[in-house]
Formats: structure tokens, sequence, C-alpha cells
């Protein structure tokens, strides 16, 4: 089969002949149909000191997909071929003490697929039986590929209880504006989503976002007295990793506030410790979804909201056949767009 692949440790990706892969006992073998690039993607394209550290070459990329499945290994049930699937892409051990107490998302020896295992950027992936999910309802193929980072989105929007509380998003991401319409979706009373990028204001609005400002050119604080808010921010999700956004956070929440934070820095940074402490924030670090409350969540509220639904198909922005994989990957890297698709029904 053709598929992305880095073969080596270092920048790059080719798509070559590699061998189909096989579904073994417990696991499935999946038709990839749609894959989307993720900014971890990229990482490993570019092969960055994160991808150098984190990830396992040879390798095939790709964590966010959907597909249909085409053949079981011994032992699988509840699954059947023509199924249509994504896949959770933690790996997890099973046996260490967060697996057993159901905490499978903070498993410590937690395996990624298309990180350190084979994953989507092909026409075939193997998983393991467990980390399929199986679409009951109908969907889009692309929007069951976008069900990777909606996970990550809704982990972060339903971290702590929204409903009728003012919010904050920092950084408008693919990721960051699906929490924006999650939030909405959960009954927040008002939500401010701050980025430095024009077209990504213009999505946040779209996605449900009652005011979008560039924080180069506009005052946060001068927002809630405008608006009439007096004690702060309730909530805050900080989707962006910068290291001038967290403290810009902390210093709109109301005392008490809770913070999710989803980004990740590329390298450390400080914050103002005491402010935390004398306002009696909550920082709470989130990484993938719950296993698999989250996917459960997910899907119930695209089944029972054609909004939401609607609004996270929306941000689809780029389509490639698997041929232009380099021009999907440059349009992906090139800032202020949606989600990008590669469809491997073209290959």
């Amino acid at each position: 089969m053709k598929a992305l692949y880095k073969a080596t440790a270092g920048p790059g990706l080719e798509l070559v002949d590699r061998p189909e892969p096989e579904a073994g006992p417990g696991e499935v073998k999946i038709r990839v149909l749609r894959t989307g690039i993720c900014g971890t993607d990229l990482h490993i394209e570019r092969w960055d000191p994160w991808a150098a550290g984190a990830v396992r070459a040879p390798l095939i990329p790709g964590h966010e997909f959907c597909g249909e499945i085409v053949d079981i290994g011994a032992g699988v049930h509840d699954i059947a071929p023509g199924d249509l699937v994504s896949g959770e892409g933690h790996i997890v051990c099973g046996t260490c003490r967060n697996c057993r107490a159901g905490r499978r998302q903070m498993c410590i020896r937690t395996v990624g697929v298309g990180l350190q295992r084979d994953g989507a950027f092909a026409p075939f992936v193997v998983l393991p039986a467990e980390n399929v999910w199986v679409h009951h309802d109908a969907i889009e193929p692309e929007v069951g590929a976008l069900f990777d980072p909606l996970g990550n989105a809704v982990h972060t929007a339903l971290a702590f209880t929204v409903v009728g509380e003012d919010v904050l998003v920092s950084g408008c991401g693919p990721i960051g504006l699906m929490s924006i319409a999650v939030a909405r979706h959960a009954g927040a009373r008002f939500i401010v989503a701050t980025d430095i990028n024009d077209a990504r204001l213009a999505l946040a609005k779209e996605m449900g976002a009652d005011r979008a400002l560039d924080v180069t050119r506009e005052n946060l604080h001068e927002l809630q007295r405008e608006v009439g808010m007096r004690e702060g921010f309730d909530i805050a999700f900080e989707m962006s990793g910068s290291p001038t956004a967290l403290p810009l956070v902390i210093d709109n929440m109301n005392h008490g506030g809770r913070i999710a934070m989803l980004g990740l820095p590329s390298e450390p940074f400080s914050i103002d410790w005491g402010v935390v402490v004398t306002r009696m924030l909550t920082l709470k670090g989130i990484y993938g979804r719950e296993m698999f409350e989250t996917w459960n969540s997910m899907s119930a509220m695209l089944h029972t909201s054609e909004v939401l639904r609607g609004r996270i198909a929306s941000l689809v922005s780029h389509r490639f056949a698997a041929t232009q994989w380099r021009e999907a990957f440059d349009a992906a890297a090139s800032g202020g767009v949606g989600k990008v698709i590669i469809d491997w029904t073209q290959i």
C-alpha cells in the first residue's frame, strides 16, 4: 500500500510503498477513508526538538481518522466488518494503577498511534479493538475524522461546569474553536475568545463566541467593563501554549476561577504563583480524551444538536487527495485555516 512514511529520524515525509498491515488477535483492520492533519503531525514532518524526543522513527504518522472495518482478529466482539469507526489514539497498558482504576487516559505506559506506532496516513491501519469507537449514528467521514481533536475540545470544555458561567478561550486554533462551540452548547453565559489571527477570530464568532479580540490590539480588562463583567472570568480554556497567554488569563480570572490547560508550551515560562494562591485559582492539565466517557459525550452532543454538528463540520476548510499530501501539509502549516482533511480513497 502507499503510505506517508518517515523512514529516519529527521525532517520530511514521503509517499512510498509499505506492507499492508493485518489484524492479529484482539485487533481490527480499518480501511482509512479520511484523516485530519494535527499540529502534532506538523511537528513530526518538521522533526523539531519535541518530535525528536517523543516520536519513534521509522513510522507512518497520523492519528485523526475515520474509516471502515474490513477485518477483525480472533477474540474481537461487538465490532463487525462494515462498521464506520474512529479510533482512540492512546493505547494503554491495562495493568498500571490508573488503568486498573478506570483512568486509562492517565496510563503511565501510553503508546501513541502515529507517534510510537504506525498510524493512519495510509489506506489501512490496525488498532486494538478496545480502541475503536463505532459510529452507530450516520455521520460524514469528515466529521468522524474530527473525533480525536473534538474529544480534546470536549474534555477541556467539560473539565469544569460551564452552565451559566463566563468563559475565556485563549487560542483559536481548530481545537480552541471547537471548545467554543461545545461551551456554547453546554450553557455558558458569556464567551470571549482571544487570538492574534484575524481569520481565526472571525471563526470564533461563527462557533458561538460573543466577543473575539486580538490581545495585541485590545485590552481584556476594558472588554470586561464594556460588557458589564465586574468580577472576572469564571472559567478559562488555555488552548494556545503561548508563554504570554497563561499570565494574561490568570490576570483576568475571578477569585476561585478555574483554568483548563490544553495548550502545550514549546518551552518553560514563569507565572505569578502568588496570584494563583491568593485568588484561589484551580489549574488543571488536559491531555487527550477521557477513555471513553469523552467519546460518549461528543457522540451524544452531535446526535442531539444539529447546530453543534454544523459548527464542527464547518471547520473543515481544505480537502486534498492523498497524492496531494504536500499541499495538504502546507495548508495546515499556513495558519488561519480550519481543519485540513486528506482523502485516502484518492490514492
